[in-house]
């Protein structure tokens, strides 16, 4: 009885500790217990099988469209290699934003402290996930994909600009809609197994990243007043359209060996995609609502992008 007693107090005391710890003290004890190394972990040497997938079909932006039904299989698997190296493109700009934001936020912060640590971790990550990315876009026969111009631009005027909860709600937005595509992909047998194995890292090591940003928006949202606010959920809303109509360029279609023209008119009015965007984003979508983000004006710019 003394025995089980005393186990029972010591893990009590255990369980009291950990709720004791901050966010950033959790997530900088899960990274130590469970990170990837992608130069090892990824097998970089396997030839491509052109037969894979780069992407779950269904999340293709032809999916569903008639000019889908008419491609062959082989035209069916160069598109999603192309969109798959396009998303990664996207990512690496924006974890280039994230990178900027994180390290302006952090410039003056003790230290010694968890948050301070929790951030230069994150920030190595996407780091390491970057290069993942290029690596595997490589890989994948794929050119240097970047948003158009006047995105790269407005990118680089928010990074500059943004700042407490605009920032972290930003981040936030581009790691959800990305987390939930690569989640189906990574179990997809379909699908390349380099990409497989990429998005499975990517996944395990945002989970992280999206705690973290979720927390920082809430304790960043306290206080702020109306007008902030509604400034803040406008920016977050803009940010996401450009970043969800960035995700696939006009040049995969070119690429992939399609009709520019047709491809873009089919992809734009392809009503299975957005339905899968919305559907991807129906969490986040609530999440910004409690954090009272979701404002009228900022709703209406997130059905503009299909995400509400």
């Amino acid at each position: 009885m003394t025995v089980t007693a005393d186990r029972t107090a010591s893990a009590s005391t255990a369980a009291d500790t950990d709720a004791e710890k901050s966010v950033a003290e959790r997530l900088l004890d899960s990274s130590r217990q469970l990170s990837y190394d992608p130069q090892t972990e990824v097998d970089w040497d396997a030839p491509l099988d052109t037969s894979f997938h780069g992407t779950s079909p269904e999340w293709s932006t032809l999916y569903g469209t008639a000019y889908w039904d008419e491609l062959t299989e082989a035209q069916r698997t160069e598109l999603t290699r192309q969109e798959s190296a396009c998303v990664a493109s996207t990512g690496i700009w924006f974890e280039l934003i994230l990178q900027q934001m994180m390290l302006r936020d952090i410039y003056a912060m003790d230290r010694t402290s968890a948050e301070f640590q929790w951030a230069l971790t994150e920030i190595a990550d996407e780091c390491r996930h970057s290069i993942m990315f290029a690596r595997g876009s490589e890989r994948l026969g794929a050119p240097a994909y970047l948003p158009k111009r006047l995105t790269m631009e407005l990118g680089r005027f928010f990074k500059t600009v943004a700042q407490g909860e605009a920032a972290y709600a930003a981040i936030l937005v581009a790691e959800e809609v990305l987390d939930v595509m690569q989640r189906d992909w990574m179990r997809d047998e379909r699908v390349v197994p380099m990409v497989r194995t990429i998005n499975n890292i990517h996944v395990v090591e945002e989970s992280r990243h999206m705690k973290f940003a979720r927390d920082e928006t809430i304790e960043r949202m306290r206080g702020i007043g109306a007008l902030r606010r509604h400034y803040s959920a406008i920016s977050v809303a803009s940010a996401a359209y450009f970043i969800v109509t960035s995700m696939v360029s006009d040049e995969v279609y070119e690429v992939a060996g399609l009709d520019v023209a047709r491809a873009k008119r089919e992809a734009k009015a392809n009503a299975h995609h957005h339905s899968m965007m919305r559907s991807s984003c129906r969490g986040l979508m609530e999440f910004l609502e409690s954090a009272g983000l979701l404002t009228r004006p900022a709703a209406a710019i997130y059905r503009r992008a299909h995400l509400l």
